[in-house]
């Protein structure tokens, strides 16, 4: 019993911070965050957007997934279309800046690999490059550098920020509110849940795409024709 109620009153605490985040706040830092990643500036903007959704997931904080989701697309479509402005103008100037001062995330041999990509699949990049972090990143201001036409570079680019912010924002929802009827009297356990399957996912398709980017990079360095995708 002494058990129990220790865990009732971790759920209470747990409550009590979520709900002093003011909820105007909540939706300015997802599209800030969201926006400034697609900038091309490696900030965790998915992490931030899974974090707001789970917040409208739990009864009573007064989060609506309608307005996190908004605000998810409309930071990846103004960020990504600012970047696009950007990388028009300065081109590879601004990813020589921008591996200054993040090596790890930019570097010769993963905007070559987002090129690769970019020049193979064109706007279809744009659009499922929205769901990997890498060419989340680099998906505007590579389109700007590569004179992708605007046009059809911000079809794209709204129909991606669409079905990530929004799809993603449905999903975390689902599964908070799911877990949490299941689960009435452990609503914490309902979030690790969330978090858990969004964090799985997140890293099979990242180890994916570096396996696929490790294996264009030998072939690149190697020389060979038949690159990896």
């Amino acid at each position: 019993m002494s058990v129990l109620l220790l865990l009732r009153s971790g759920c209470m605490n747990i409550d009590a911070i979520l709900t002093s985040i003011p909820v105007a706040l909540v939706y300015v830092l997802v599209a800030l965050f969201v926006g400034v990643e697609s900038l091309g500036i490696p900030l965790p903007g998915e992490i931030v957007l899974v974090a707001a959704a789970l917040l409208s997931s739990h009864p009573g904080l007064g989060v609506s997934p309608i307005w996190v989701a908004v605000a998810g697309i409309l930071g990846a479509a103004v960020g990504d279309s600012i970047g696009y402005g950007i990388g028009h103008r300065y081109g590879r100037r601004l990813f020589a800046v921008m591996g200054r001062r993040f090596p790890k995330h930019v570097n010769d041999d993963t905007v070559a690999y987002a090129e690769h990509i970019f020049r193979r699949f064109g706007v279809l990049a744009v659009f499922f490059g929205r769901f990997i972090a890498l060419l989340r990143i680099f998906a505007g201001p590579l389109a700007g550098m590569l004179r992708m036409h605007y046009r059809r570079f911000l079809a794209a680019n709204i129909a991606g920020a669409v079905c990530w912010a929004g799809g993603t924002t449905l999903l975390i929802y689902l599964l908070g509110t799911v877990a949490d009827r299941w689960l009435k009297d452990f609503s914490w356990v309902a979030l690790l849940i969330a978090v858990v399957v969004g964090i799985a996912a997140a890293v099979l398709l990242r180890h994916r795409v570096e396996r696929n980017m490790h294996a264009f990079i030998e072939s690149r360095r190697t020389g060979s024709v038949d690159q990896a995708e």
